[in-house]
């Protein structure tokens, strides 16, 4: 018996996305999320884990439109990861100008994901190491709670990297085989 699959099939391919690649696109795009709505109540005034003195970086203007345009960001490049497991991720949308309706070639995909896999995984994994040492401008507590919210990001390049091998490959297989000449 075939496992069900949420994904639909798209004109473009014959294979659904593994189960397995639909739940891990979606988590890949909540890791994201404690991070930045941490970084949200720092936007909006609350020390979320700081010191008063620690806090007073984040309370410029700049420090604000940084840490909401980084919040914005990042969760919509992991939101970019749900495209590998949907049919926009492989025939882009009519309503983008000029290129809406055109089939995304597995490369174009792949690669940037890889890429992308490989750089969040470079990024993150020393990071949860950086929070295993105290913080003179943090209370104790929210140093705990901070290193908690950001230790989800560790799974963001994984993820990313198995979901895009799991796109190459469906999208590959759809193909069918190269015939040699």
């Amino acid at each position: 018996m075939e496992p069900r699959n949420p994904a639909p099939c798209t004109p473009t391919t014959t294979l659904p996305a593994p189960r397995w690649a639909v739940r891990a696109a979606h988590l890949a795009a909540l890791v994201v999320l404690p991070t930045g709505l941490w970084r949200i109540a720092l936007v909006l005034g609350f020390p979320a884990g700081y010191t008063a003195d620690g806090f007073a970086g984040f309370e410029t203007p700049g420090a604000k439109v940084w840490m909401l345009f980084l919040s914005v960001a990042t969760e919509l490049l992991a939101l970019l990861t749900i495209g590998l497991v949907r049919p926009w991720g492989e025939v882009l949308p009519r309503w983008i100008p000029r290129i809406g309706g055109r089939t995304v070639r597995p490369l174009a995909a792949t690669v940037p994901a890889l890429i992308g896999a490989v750089c969040l995984t470079a990024l993150w994994t020393p990071m949860a190491w950086w929070w295993t040492f105290p913080h003179a401008d943090m209370t104790h507590t929210g140093h705990i709670v901070v290193g908690l919210l950001y230790q989800p990001l560790i799974l963001w390049g994984p993820l990313v990297g198995a979901v895009a091998f799991a796109y190459y490959r469906r999208r590959s297989a759809a193909r069918g085989p190269v015939r040699q000449a």
